[in-house]
């Protein structure tokens, strides 16, 4: 590995992009003093918030602000028309866009000075060649759902059984919470094979992947290159009982790439709260990221982009801004602590990496099976002296799905780096928000880091922080009871996507077989739908109900079974 960021190894878009030739590029980020005279409104809201993160802000008691509203499209068009630039993204929480000038016409950028509606200007890449150049394809064929069998032990388990014990996730999943109507963000390098492995056929047939997108290419094509994505997205998704089971196997998940594979550039750190953003938008509860970042230094050009290490004081990078935002808008952030642990990386220290520095990160470390720390672990705390890492999980010889098992035999494997202790936590967080829906990230953050094993003596100035947590613990912490309540919900049932248009898809894992009927009500209290399926106790493979016909609105769904019954709010569009 290069001495640069690392991939561990272990708002929508409002504007058109134009493709070009190629030619090499810079990238520079032109930030704005305000939003005035924006055509965006705090009442017009649904043009830029999606009804789930409008929820979630209530549920939270979190105000829209001018930090929601996107950047004035008339100030984007006067940068470009100024400098003969070409659009690439924009961050309303940053208030800025980021365009791009061939490297021989990069002096247009001067003619920006002195405008008054514009604050900074920074160079942010230099490029090779374009951004667009890779044309990227996927099958979306899906498999039908596997049957869950047992629960709760090493068998059922299987392959995971060490890395949940370790941190007693499994007491969540006992007590019936599996992310079921939590949607977490993947921010990573790529996903190849995440569409065509089998042991993600339940992820695909159940339609739980609801957003996809690739802020590097600026297209929803996610599967065409790199892998490491696909690996940690299956430490929380991958569901095969008897086989390997995910810390939150029935979550929905939004696949985002902010990295960009070739070279190493600031940009990527744009990228970052570009994801953060979009996942904001439509409705994330979590957002998980196993990229870290401190120098950077271009293959390409030989340029040097340094991020010393006074920046990772918590608030101070664009990815941990990223972070920090993103927990203000009500979604728990959980980052990696990064790999510049022993030895260190030349040139690097062994220091903790942005955004895993943010203040209100939830930041993961990596230990083996035994607890012990890993050798590769980024060392805390940030340059602001705050403990970093807050918790670890297993990171060493984490089992993953292999992601082209075609060719290597095992549909699983084992790969090291906090890329995997990290989103393990992320969802056993997910479980947790499920158990207890009101919950803040920072009191999820909170009641994780107090039931880790080094609370009361923590690692201040090392690899451990607070050590490994312990979930059972935190779900008492949080006031979640130890069986669910049968005369009250039970979170038993889960419908996606959330709103639907021609149909929904339920998932159903009641605690008992048996009847479970289903009545679907408007709001005028009228039935318009009712229906009983016979089902298993746990995991039943998920079944679509077609609504095409109900006109657009707010439905109530109610789900009765023998000792349990569930409310949930659906949305007709």
């Amino acid at each position: 590995m290069p001495p640069r960021k690392a991939i561990w190894l272990c708002l929508l878009l409002a504007f058109s992009l134009v493709n070009v030739a190629n030619a090499q590029q810079d990238a520079f980020q032109v930030t704005f003093t305000d939003k005035n005279n924006t055509p965006y409104t705090f009442s017009d809201s649904l043009a830029y918030l999606s009804p789930r993160s409008l929820a979630r802000r209530a549920n939270q008691h979190i105000p829209i602000d001018s930090t929601d509203l996107p950047v004035n499209p008339a100030y984007v068009d006067s940068v470009l028309n100024i400098t003969g630039g070409l659009f690439y993204e924009t961050s309303r929480w940053l208030n800025m866009c980021i365009i791009l000038l061939p490297t021989a016409d990069k002096t247009q950028i001067l003619n920006l000075a002195g405008k008054p509606y514009i604050s900074s200007i920074k160079e942010v890449g230099s490029y090779c060649t374009d951004l667009y150049s890779v044309n990227i394809h996927h099958d979306t064929a899906t498999t039908p759902a596997l049957q869950r069998t047992t629960s709760g032990d090493a068998a059922y388990y299987g392959q995971t059984w060490t890395q949940t014990q370790q941190v007693n996730g499994n007491y969540l999943h006992d007590n019936g919470y599996n992310g079921a109507g939590k949607l977490i963000a993947v921010l990573d390098a790529g996903f190849v094979g995440t569409n065509t492995h089998p042991w993600f056929d339940s992820l695909w047939a159940s339609g739980r992947v609801v957003d996809t997108f690739d802020f590097t290419y600026h297209n929803t094509e996610v599967f065409g290159y790199d892998t490491h994505g696909t690996e940690v997205l299956s430490t929380m998704a991958g569901y095969v009982p008897d086989s390997f089971v995910g810390t939150a196997p029935l979550a929905m998940y939004a696949l985002y790439i902010t990295e960009y594979d070739p070279d190493d550039q600031p940009l990527e750190l744009d990228n970052m709260i570009a994801g953060a953003e979009r996942a904001d938008s439509i409705g994330a509860d979590v957002i998980t990221e196993s990229l870290g970042y401190d120098l950077f230094q271009s293959a390409c050009t030989g340029q040097t982009y340094p991020q010393n290490f006074d920046s990772l004081d918590g608030k101070t990078t664009v990815a941990a801004r990223a972070a920090n935002f993103a927990t203000k808008k009500g979604i728990l952030f959980v980052a990696t602590a990064g790999n510049d642990g022993q030895p260190p990386i030349p040139g690097f220290g062994d220091h903790i990496m942005t955004p895993g520095d943010a203040d209100s990160a939830l930041t993961i470390g990596a230990v083996d099976e035994t607890g012990a720390i890993a050798s590769f672990s980024g060392y805390g705390p940030n340059a602001a002296g705050r403990i970093k890492p807050d918790v670890c999980a297993m990171g060493l010889n984490t089992i993953v799905f292999n992601p082209t098992p075609s060719t290597g035999g095992q549909p699983f494997m084992a790969n090291s780096g906090t890329s995997f202790s990290t989103p393990q936590v992320a969802g056993w967080a997910a479980c947790l928000l499920e158990a207890n829906p009101t919950s803040t990230p920072a009191q999820i953050r909170q009641a994780i880091i107090k039931c880790a094993s080094m609370y009361t003596d923590p690692d201040t100035s090392g690899q451990f922080g607070y050590g490994i947590p312990n979930f059972e613990c935190a779900a008492q912490a949080l006031d979640i009871p130890d069986t669910p309540n049968p005369s009250a919900s039970s979170n038993f049932v889960a419908a996606t996507p959330n709103p639907f248009y021609s149909r929904f898809t339920l998932s159903v894992a009641p605690n008992t077989t048996g009847n479970v009927n289903f009545r679907l009500i408007d709001m005028a209290g009228n039935e318009v739908l009712y229906f009983q399926n016979y089902l298993d106790q746990g995991y039943n493979p998920p079944f679509s109900i077609p609504a095409g016909n109900l006109p657009p609105g707010i439905y109530i769904l109610k789900a009765i079974a023998s000792t349990q019954q569930q409310v949930l709010k659906l949305e007709k569009r």
